[in-house]
Order: C-alpha cells, then structure tokens, then sequence
C-alpha cells in the first residue's frame, strides 16, 4: 500500500515512560476521530486534540508508494554514526489507519525499535515494540492492552478508574493542554498523589521549546 505522511524529525520524545529518549517521528496524515479542520472540531469525537495532522506538507512529509521508501525517508532522519538503538515513534493523527505488517517489517529491517501513539480504536498488527494508548471518552476502545496508557485529564467520561484495571504496564495522565492548563495540571497532580497506580505526565518538548 502507499502511505501519506504529515512529516518525519528527529526530536526527543517528549511525553510518557520514554520521554527524553532520541526518536525520529513519523506522523502519519489522518485521524478516524476528527477530520483535523477547525471547521469540523465542535463535532468531532475527540475535540482537544493539538497536533497538526492534515495533507503531506510537513518537513519530509508526501506520498510513499511502498514501505520501503517510507523506511528509507525514517532512516534518513536518524544522525549518522550515533550510537544506541534506532527508535521511530508512528503518531498522528492515528497511525494504524496506515501502519501495517509491511511497514513493520521494513522499519525492523532498517534497524529500528518502533513504538505507536495511537488513540486505541483499532487493533495494530504485529510486532510493534512500544504500545501507548490514549483513550478518549467517546470512542469505544479496542486496545485494551500495552506498555503504556496516557489519558489526557480531566475528560469528561473519562475518569482515570474506567481504564484502571486494563492490561498496561504504565498508568500516566498528562494534564490537558487548553486554556486551563495551569489548573488541569493541579487537578492531575492531586490525582496521582491520591493514586499512585498514576505517574504525571509533561509535555516537555513544549517546557524546552522543542518539536
């Protein structure tokens, strides 16, 4: 299958269990839970999202008529001569309306370790390394197992207890990012200290002013 791609960098990642870890982010074009124009946000399933997902404008961003051109394009980004493991993050919009088994295998082959950010609605195939989901109130949740569940707090419907008991092996809340950011990041802060199962989560590239 061909791919469209938002864009590709190379940044630290900046939130959850592997925040502050050398990554190149590919960002596929596409969300099933918003169309990513303002136009369409009020009626959206999920109405807070901050990224900018649409077309294939982005820096390494276009069309990529196989897996093994994208993987190229993700290797590209990697510094030549580093040392540790490769790491590419497949985000979004949503990355598994793209990423397939085809895709795996190529990124596999190019010697990367991969991890998803993915809102949990569709089942991913196998073999990805790193699993975070982040549920949102109104989308039923398909994926309900993982290394890592970041829900964004508070969600109206989405108290932190719903997804308490599922088969992840991190629990975070990342306060979210609106006008109340300041007070939704009390609101988070107590929560964990009341429930410990939960580690706070910052949006650090945003603190340190990068992508």
């Amino acid at each position: 299958m061909s791919y469209s791609v938002k864009e590709i960098y190379y940044t630290l990642q900046g939130e959850g269990a592997r925040a502050g870890r050398a990554a190149v982010f590919l960002r596929f074009a596409g969300c099933n839970l918003w169309s990513g124009l303002e136009r369409d946000r009020a009626k959206a399933v999920c109405r807070f999202c901050d990224t900018q997902f649409v077309g294939t404008d982005g820096p390494g961003g276009g069309k990529f008529a196989d897996a093994n051109s994208l993987a190229c394009a993700v290797q590209d980004q990697w510094p030549d001569g580093a040392q540790g493991l490769p790491y590419v993050v497949c985000t979004g919009g949503e990355p598994l309306l793209q990423l397939d088994e085809a895709l795996v295998a190529a990124l596999h082959g190019a010697g990367f370790e991969i991890g998803i950010e993915t809102n949990g609605t569709l089942a991913p195939p196998p073999g990805i390394d790193w699993i975070c989901v982040s549920p949102k109130a109104d989308a039923e949740l398909c994926l309900k197992r993982g290394n890592e569940l970041k829900l964004i707090y508070p969600q109206a419907g989405a108290a932190p207890d719903r997804y308490a008991g599922l088969a992840f092996d991190n629990f975070f809340l990342q306060p979210m990012d609106s006008a109340a950011r300041e007070e939704n990041t009390r609101a988070a802060t107590a929560y964990c200290l009341g429930h410990p199962q939960w580690r706070l989560s910052l949006q650090t590239h945003k603190l340190i002013g990068i992508r």
